[in-house]
């Protein structure tokens, strides 16, 4: 994520000009990097995430370059700091346009498989993920409507796509991501506000090159159909994509931004070596 920090001039009349944007978890990986590209973009951005250092970390990136940004901590598993949040956002900006409902995940040594899973964990991974995704949405539509539209981008997964060996919970609290999306997108389409997600693959995060050997790293990337894993920016980009007009007509969707993970054979890497050379 370093690159960021060379970060081009906002752009006044860019895609996003005259949006104010909400990103919560934005304190690093893939929220840094939709922040910094939005700002890019000309978007005023409200950094969000319950890592106060970060958030100004962000900020000070965004502002580093031209931008404006606002750090706000938050706890997304909290009603009152969700409404919070999007109550500093209008108060600073004016307005709301955007909203990244990005905040989630769920801790793998305690989501296990279904006779081990940690039932408690479950019940947090519902607030982080379902509740979060809910009470943002909630609170950010009527500001949305009263500046004649929006756009809600929620972070669901593939996991909400394939089945796996551990993180039950998180595969269905994704999957609960995706069904919220619909939902929304069907209730306030008539009001000009759009709702979709995003399921990223795996994606070279901070978190994930800390926690993960390098020799499950490779393995993700035989798994892809391109020869690389993801970077922040690239699901970054596909944020400013949604966030902008160029997706007018595009809501209750789910893009999956993976490399070609979910929709390659199990078997395509190893039969590959069965091409002629």
């Amino acid at each position: 994520m370093e690159h960021l920090r060379e970060t081009e001039e906002p752009n006044s009349g860019g895609r996003l000009a005259g949006k104010v944007a909400v990103i919560t978890g934005a304190g690093s990986g893939i929220g840094r990097a939709a922040a910094v590209l939005m700002s890019r973009q000309g978007a005023r951005v409200v950094v969000a995430d319950y890592d106060a250092g970060g958030a100004r970390g962000t900020a000070g990136l965004v502002a580093a370059a031209g931008g404006r940004a606002l750090p706000v901590t938050v706890d997304v598993t909290d009603e009152g700091s969700v409404a919070g949040m999007v109550d500093a956002a209008v108060g600073e900006f004016g307005a709301l346009h955007v909203l990244c409902n990005h905040v989630g995940g769920t801790d793998p040594r305690k989501d296990l498989d279904l006779l081990r899973m940690d039932m408690d964990e479950f019940g947090r991974a519902v607030d982080r993920n379902v509740r979060s995704t809910l009470w943002g949405a909630r609170y950010a539509v009527p500001h949305m409507i009263r500046a004649g539209g929006g756009s809600i981008i929620n972070t669901a997964s593939v996991a909400a796509l394939v089945g796996d060996v551990l993180q039950t919970s998180y595969g269905a609290v994704k999957a609960a991501v995706v069904s919220i999306t619909k939902s929304v997108a069907v209730q306030y389409g008539p009001q000009n506000v759009r709702c979709n997600a995003i399921a990223p693959g795996a994606v070279m995060t901070p978190a994930l090159e800390k926690n993960l050997p390098e020799d499950v790293i490779e393995a993700l990337k035989r798994g892809n159909a391109l020869p690389y894993l993801g970077a922040p920016e690239d699901i970054g980009h596909t944020m400013v994509f949604l966030a902008s007009d160029e997706s007018r007509y595009l809501t209750g969707q789910l893009l999956v931004v993976d490399g070609g993970m979910t929709m390659q054979s199990s078997a395509a890497p190893g039969r590959r070596a069965m091409l002629p050379g």
